[in-house]
């Protein structure tokens, strides 16, 4: 099996319940093709460097998968049709970093920041 870490921007106007929905129906792709999500993370609302079909942000959802090359090639044709989605990529890994979440350890870095500055 191999490991793959897959990210997908879906457009700013997307609410949080159609975010649920993209995320369990490609998590349900990748178990139909025999693969297994390990780990979803829900990013959130992030800028994006340059404009996308005239969108300046994206909600960004990260999934950690493991499976055959089959079901990144079906995951990849669903996606290339979903009109709420701007962008997605695909990279295989070795190993996945499972322990650290590298957006909110910013977030919670910043806060500690601001409180030292301000104390």
């Amino acid at each position: 099996m191999n490991l793959y870490e897959h990210t997908i921007i879906a457009r700013q106007d997307t609410s949080p319940s159609e975010l649920k929905q993209l995320t369990d129906k490609y998590s349900k792709i990748v178990e139909k093709y025999d693969g297994e999500v390990v780990k979803t993370e829900n990013w959130g609302l992030m800028n994006l460097s340059y404009l996308i079909k005239k969108n300046r942000k994206g909600s960004y959802i990260h999934f950690k998968i493991k499976g055959k090359g089959k079901v990144i090639d079906e995951l990849e044709k669903s996606e290339s049709i979903d009109n709420k989605l701007l962008r997605y990529l695909t990279v295989k890994v070795r190993k996945f970093d499972l322990d650290t979440d590298y957006f909110t350890k910013k977030i919670d870095n910043e806060k500690k920041e601001n409180f030292k500055i301000n104390a």
